[in-house]
Order: C-alpha cells, then structure tokens, then sequence
C-alpha cells in the first residue's frame, strides 16, 4: 500500500539547480508549499519561482531552511559547509548531494558514507539520503502515480530515523516513484557514485533484486 504523507507540507529546497528545479515543480504541483534558494539574492529566481507557478516562493538560504518544515538540499556536495544547521535543527533534511573529488576538490570523508558525513555537519537534523541515483531529466519525466508501486521507477533512500524515511517514502510515492530503502546513513554507500545502483533505470522490484545481490 502506498505510504502515508502530510496532504501539505512547508518545503524548503537549498539549491535551484537541476535536480532542485525538478524537485520544487513536481512537489508544489503535488499540493506542498514550496520555497527554493540558491547561493545568490532571491531576486534571482523570482523568474524561476514565476515559471515554476504553483506559489514557489524564492528565498535565501538561511529563510528557505527556516520555511521548510522539510529542507532538500541540492547543492554541491563541496559547499557543505554553507548549509545552515541552525535553521534545519530538529527537521527532516533529504540530502541529494553525491561527492565528485574533480570537481568537490579532496574531502577527507572519514571513511564515511556521503550522508553520514553530512550527518555529522547536521548533527541535530534528521538527514535522509534520497535522489542522488536520478537524472533530473528522468525526475521530471518518469513519475507515474498509476502504476503499482512495484512498477514504478525506484528513488533509493537511506536513513538512521525511521519516521524520517516514512515522510520521505510518502513524498517519494506522491510524486510517482516508489522508495526502496537500503538502509542506515552507512549503508547508503551502496547508492553512492560508480556503484551498481547509482544512475540505472530500475523498477523498485528490480531495484530490490540488485540491492540484494549487492548485500550478498
């Protein structure tokens, strides 16, 4: 059975590029209340925000933290330090961030998963890791709420709160995809770049097979 989520939630995306455009279109079409931000005055996406529709409010970082009941972050995993811990304290924070050394530059990762190492910067958030495996081009065109939720397009997630990944399932549900959990913040390694999961079109049924094999 579908999960169940909040009918609307404030949503907070640090973040306006691809994957953070997607994002704030396809959960303001789904009834939530939307603010997204970028590293600039918020003057630069009023244009954005307009071709957007659906009330997305253009912010700074700091306010869109403080909107959000829920915050995505969407930025590049090398700007980590920029993210404002403070606004997000208590919250649910979907990280969507994947470290690419070329172009992050040498991060000392602690032997860590991407988002255990984001935990650490976030330390009083409830970061879950989701939407890191997509294309934005196939984020914004293969949700389908039709299909079974076996049959549609796995978004791979991973956690340390339980009630977190639920609100995270049933947003990921909401907007046509099915959440396949593969576990702890540690255990997200297995979805982070150059692993078998990470960029493939799988169904969540087919996605389950591949995390299995993968975990032995």
């Amino acid at each position: 059975m579908p999960q169940a989520y909040p009918a609307c939630m404030k949503i907070g995306i640090l973040g306006a590029g691809h994957i953070g455009k997607a994002l704030a279109r396809l959960l303001a079409e789904a009834g939530h209340e939307v603010g997204i931000s970028n590293s600039k005055d918020p003057a630069t996406l009023r244009d954005l925000a307009h071709e957007l529709g659906h009330g997305v409010k253009a912010f700074d970082r700091e306010d869109a933290a403080r909107f959000g009941e829920l915050v995505i972050e969407t930025i590049p995993f090398g700007k980590y330090g920029t993210l404002p811990a403070v606004p997000m304290e208590g919250k649910i924070v979907i990280d969507t961030a994947n470290y690419y050394p070329e172009r992050d530059g040498q991060i000392d990762l602690g032997n860590l998963s991407e988002s255990a190492f984001i935990a650490h910067h976030l330390p009083k958030s409830r970061v879950v890791k989701a939407f890191n495996t997509i294309a934005s081009a196939h984020l914004e065109a293969q949700g389908d709420t039709t299909k079974p939720l076996d049959d549609r397009r796995a978004i791979f997630i991973a956690g340390d709160d339980q009630e977190a990944k639920d609100v995270v399932t049933g947003l990921i549900e909401q907007i046509g995809f099915a959440a396949v959990d593969t576990g702890s913040l540690e255990d997200s390694k297995v979805q982070q770049p150059g692993t078998a999961i990470y960029g493939p079109d799988l169904t969540a049924t087919q996605a389950r097979a591949e995390l299995t094999k993968l975990k032995g």
